[in-house]
């Protein structure tokens, strides 16, 4: 991965190349941005250039030795750990490491639930685990093989429960020539004392004309599909990649059937619903409520007088025209408010039937009765 190759952030890129030109390395520095940023990509491109044996001023130099290696993900002093859903409690990266090259060979601006579909994920939750802290300590006390630097990034350390703090001497004290490269995406979720000890580089989200651009002249997309994905995606690559695949349309219709059935205060009807979306797993299920929370906040700019800013497709914005109509403004804040809920109740392991059995409650109280939750926030 050279930095040629990925979109945008410029200034994040002349940075990290100051400071290996300047001998500013730092042992340890957390790489902070939101999912589809590239911030993965940033990290293993700069990985790539303190290995190179020829640097160039503004990249690697892609055909040494270690840039080779590098391209294959498989540089003796190049190591990864990230979170994996184990069978096993002595589980590791390790034992998933041809599914991770696979995986971020084909999609360097990678996501959670695209790694998922790499494993046999079925319903568990990610995480970190013990064993695969004791295996960073031992890889970590070797000395680099080949390059200058042994190099590990530790790609999402949220998934680091209180594990975590057995690597917090080795991060603060490392062998010489050992650089950490921790990428993350939720700063609130990483334990204290590992991001005390961290150098922070800051990546923010791509803008709109970047992604934009990306799609029609990389990707070859139609410059009308193009804009839409890419205000759809609000500077996420990823989801403006999948939204190519239409992987997240396909929850559109479920959706407004879903609120149809609330509307219409049809109980009986819902309940095959709560049994279809509970077998649906659980990143199923956030990604169907973070579509809805999505489609809801479009309705919101409709019910505004904002409607020129809404980039929907055809289809889905003219059903969005038809939901502002038998909805106010404060009831769609309402809706998106138990929908930002039930995502974080799913995040925690919330029963799915009875989670969606009370949001369609709510829904209905909403839609149908007129009821908004008591409060000053939807007066």
């Amino acid at each position: 991965m050279q930095f040629k190759e990925i979109v945008g952030q410029q200034a994040v890129k002349q940075h990290l190349i100051n400071t290996v030109q300047e001998n500013r390395v730092s042992h340890a520095q957390l790489f902070l941005g939101p999912e589809g940023s590239g911030s993965l990509a940033l990290a293993v491109a700069y990985a790539q250039y303190l290995s190179c044996e020829d640097k160039q001023p503004d990249d690697s130099c892609g055909v040494c030795a270690s840039c080779r290696k590098y391209q294959k993900l498989m540089h003796p002093d190049l190591h990864f750990s990230y979170p994996f859903f184990a069978k096993h409690k002595d589980d590791t990266a390790l034992s998933f490491i041809e599914e991770w090259r696979e995986a971020f060979t084909a999609h360097p601006y990678l996501s959670l639930d695209t790694w998922r579909n790499y494993l046999e994920a079925d319903n568990k939750q990610a995480n970190i685990n013990i064993a695969e802290c004791h295996q960073i300590l031992k890889k970590l006390s070797l000395k680099p093989f080949e390059s200058v630097y042994k190099i590990l990034i530790l790609w999402l350390p949220e998934f680091l429960d209180k594990e975590g703090n057995t690597l917090l001497k080795i991060i603060e004290e490392p062998q010489p020539n050992t650089v950490f490269l921790l990428v993350a995406q939720n700063q609130d979720q990483i334990l204290n004392t590992i991001l005390s000890r961290t150098q922070l580089v800051k990546i923010p989200a791509l803008g709109y004309n970047e992604v934009r651009n990306y799609l029609i002249e990389q990707r070859g997309i139609p410059a009308q599909t193009a804009e839409e994905a890419a205000y759809l995606s609000c500077g996420n690559l990823t989801e403006a990649l999948s939204m190519l695949h239409q992987e997240t349309k396909s929850y559109h219709e479920g959706f407004l059937n879903w609120l149809r059935k609330c509307y219409g205060n049809k109980g009986l009807e819902i309940m095959p619903f709560v049994d279809q979306i509970a077998k649906a797993g659980r990143e199923g299920q956030k990604n169907f409520v973070r579509y809805g929370i999505s489609y809801i906040r479009e309705c919101c700019l409709i019910l505004s007088g904002a409607a020129d800013l809404v980039h929907l497709p055809a289809v889905e914005k003219e059903t969005a025209q038809k939901m502002a109509a038998v909805m106010t403004l404060p009831m769609a804040e309402a809706i998106s408010a138990e929908l930002e809920k039930a995502h974080y109740a799913i995040e925690r392991n919330a029963n799915p039937k009875i989670l969606f059995l009370d949001v369609s409650l709510q829904i209905i109280r909403i839609l149908h009765f007129k009821m908004l939750p008591q409060g000053t926030q939807y007066i």
